[in-house]
């Protein structure tokens, strides 16, 4: 049996809960929807809300930290102690570089500056974990990105989505709970061969 680590990226203010940083937390509350999950429940070693899940023979431990962003490595750090299990982290965050309503499956790349996934990486010692990474900045009808200044991102990411981008990312969450499904049960790189397109 094989444990996977399902880490959502988010603020957990309630001020926060449609903020573009929380695209992460959103994401994967819809999954746990889908797949009927039991209640999340506060686990004070993780400082994080947590449920688990079964897939076949498998399992999935689900978390949303309740520490900040640029903390969110401290909700895994007692799970994930070594490289090993680093390989069975995913960590589902929101990205400035991909458009409202796209994702992408990444393995082990660098943060890119995410302060959350900073975190995380110094957490578990390695950056050889999968990410998906959530769309966040709006484009024209022809795919081009209208990422803010850079003076403006902080306002932007804990800015909160529009009534329709949040609807989209809602929408893409479907095939991002499809992704999870099938990065547990079949292994990420048949994942990104089918989802990175």
């Amino acid at each position: 049996m094989a444990v996977f680590y399902i880490l959502a990226l988010g603020n957990p203010d309630e001020q926060y809960e449609k903020s573009r940083h929380n695209a992460g937390w959103i994401a994967v509350q819809q999954a746990l929807k889908r797949w009927k999950a039991q209640e999340l429940k506060e686990d004070k070693k993780l400082k994080a809300l947590k449920t688990e899940m079964k897939f076949g023979k498998d399992k999935a431990v689900v978390i949303f930290p309740l520490t900040y962003m640029n903390k969110s490595g401290q909700s895994v750090k007692p799970l994930v102690t070594s490289k090993k299990k680093a390989q069975n982290l995913i960590v589902v965050h929101d990205d400035l570089d991909l458009p409202i309503g796209k994702f992408k499956i990444s393995k082990g790349k660098s943060s890119g500056g995410h302060k959350g996934v900073d975190s995380v990486i110094r957490a578990v010692k390695t950056k050889d974990f999968i990410r998906i990474r959530v769309g966040i900045s709006p484009a024209t009808p022809k795919g081009k990105l209208k990422k803010p200044d850079k003076k403006k991102i902080l306002d932007f990411i804990i800015g909160d989505f529009k009534p329709k981008e949040l609807q989209k990312v809602k929408a893409v969450a479907k095939k991002i709970t499809d992704a999870l499904e099938m990065i547990i049960q079949e292994g990420a790189d048949k994942a990104m061969s089918i989802y990175n397109t």
